[in-house]
C-alpha cells in the first residue's frame, strides 16, 4: 500500500485526480501531514469524511510510535525510543541550544556498516526508514513539545546514503514551504563515506551541510576503526569531497572520534592536518562514547586540547563537539540496544 506522507505536493495532486477529487485537496491534505503535523486522518477536520474513507482504502499513512523517552538532568536532552510500524525500534535526540533545537534522526533501524566505535551497528540493519519514517521522528517531537525544531542533522542510527533515495525525498519533503519549511542550511547529513553518492549529492546541488565520518588519518587506521574503508581509500574520499566543494560551494565538516592511545596523538593531528590543509573544511573533535561492547576508551582532556591547538595552530577550523546527554546514553544506538534486548529476554 502506497505511504501517502511520503509523496510530494505533485504527486499527491496526481493522486487526487485519479481518485476523481478536486485538485486543491491534496494541498489541504499536504499541510495536514507536513504543517499542521496531524497525526491521523481524523485530526484532518476540513476534509470531507467520504475523501477520508476513499483515501484510508487506497493508501497507508507511516507515523512512529514513542515507546519510551529519557530527559537529561544536565542538560535538557531528550532521548526518544520509537517503534515503526513492523516493531523495529529506532531512536532520535533532541538537543537544546540558545541558538533554536536541533533533532537528530535515525535514517535506518540497526545498520551494516560495521563502524568498532558505534554500538548502532551491533546486530546489523534491520532496514532503510521510508521517508515518512525519517519526518515523523521530527513532527512527533516537534508535536509533543510544542517546541519549534530548527535544525536537523541525520546522523542517528544508520547510513543515510545507504538509503539514498528515500534521503533524497525526505530532504526535498522537510525544506518544502507548503511544510516545516526548515532551511537545507540548517540539515545536516552525514555518511561514512560511500562516494559515489558523495559524487551523486553534489549533482543535486543542496546547500545542506556534508558531514564526513573520517575518525582516522590514514587507511591503514581507518580499515581497523571502519570496514567501509576496506571499499573507499581516504584519496578517493577528499576527491569526493573535493568535489562536492566545487559544485555546492559548501564546506564540509569531517568527524573524528578521539579514542585514548589510538588516533588522538600528535602525530596523528599532523597527518590530519596534512591531509585538509587548504580545504573549504571544519573538523568536528569527538571525544568518543566508551561502550560495554567495545574496547575503546574516550580520550583525556589533555589529548583533546593538545589535538584541538594543533588543527587551530594550522588554520583548520576545529571545535570540541559538547557532550550533551551523557546521563541518559544519547550515544548512537545505546539505549536502542538495551531496548531491544530487554525486549526479547
Amino acid at each position: 500500500m502506497p505511504d501517502i506522507k511520503s509523496m510530494t505536493l505533485k504527486e499527491l495532486e496526481q493522486y487526487m485526480e485519479e481518485i476523481g477529487e478536486k485538485k486543491f485537496r491534496a494541498k489541504q491534505l499536504y499541510e495536514w501531514m507536513h504543517k499542521k503535523l496531524a497525526r491521523n486522518f481524523d485530526d484532518m477536520h476540513n476534509l470531507p469524511k467520504s475523501l477520508k474513507q476513499k483515501i484510508q482504502s487506497g493508501v497507508g499513512m507511516l507515523s512512529v510510535k514513542e515507546v519510551q523517552r529519557y530527559t537529561s538532568k544536565i542538560d535538557g536532552t531528550a532521548k526518544f525510543l520509537f517503534e515503526l510500524y513492523d516493531g523495529s525500534i529506532i531512536e532520535t535526540v533532541l538537543m537544546r541550544y540558545k541558538h533554536g533545537n536541533s533533532v537528530c534522526i535515525s535514517s535506518q533501524a540497526g545498520c551494516r556498516m560495521g563502524c568498532r566505535f558505534c554500538a548502532s551497528t551491533i546486530g546489523g540493519l534491520t532496514r532503510s526508514l521510508e521517508p515518512s519514517e525519517m519526518l515523523d521522528q521530527i513532527y512527533h517531537i516537534q508535536y509533543a513539545t510544542r517546541e519549534r525544531v530548527s535544525n536537523v542533522v541525520v546522523m542517528g542510527t544508520g547510513e543515510p546514503f545507504d538509503n539514498f533515495d528515500h534521503l533524497l525525498r525526505f530532504l526535498e519533503l522537510l525544506t518544502n514551504e507548503q511544510g516545516l519549511n526548515i532551511s537545507q542550511r540548517n540539515v545536516t547529513v552525514s555518511t561514512c563515506g560511500i562516494v559515489p553518492k558523495i559524487y551523486e549529492l553534489a549533482e543535486k546541488k543542496l546547500q545542506i551541510t556534508l558531514a564526513i565520518s573520517l575518525h582516522s588519518p590514514n587507511d591503514k587506521m581507518r580499515r581497523e576503526l571502519m570496514p567501509i574503508a576496506n571499499k573507499y581509500s581516504i584519496r578517493e574520499i577528499m576527491d569526493a569531497c573535493d568535489a562536492y566543494i566545487a559544485a555546492t560551494n559548501r564546506r564540509i565538516t569531517f568527524e573524528y572520534s578521539l579514542v585514548k592511545g589510538v588516533n588522538d596523538q600528535p602525530e596523528h593531528a599532523k597527518m590530519l592536518i596534512h591531509l585538509l590543509k587548504g580545504k573549504l573544511c571544519h573538523v568536528n573533535l569527538i571525544p568518543v562514547n566508551p561502550i560495554d561492547e567495545r574496547e575503546y576508551e574516550q580520550s583525556t582532556k589533555q589529548s583533546v586540547y593538545e589535538f584541538q591547538h594543533l588543527l587551530e595552530k594550522n588554520h583548520i577550523r576545529v571545535t570540541v563537539r559538547r557532550e550533551m546527554g551523557r546521563d541518559i546514553n544519547a550515544a548512537c544506538g545505546q539505549l536502542r540496544k538495551r531496548y531491544v534486548e530487554n525486549r526479547e529476554e
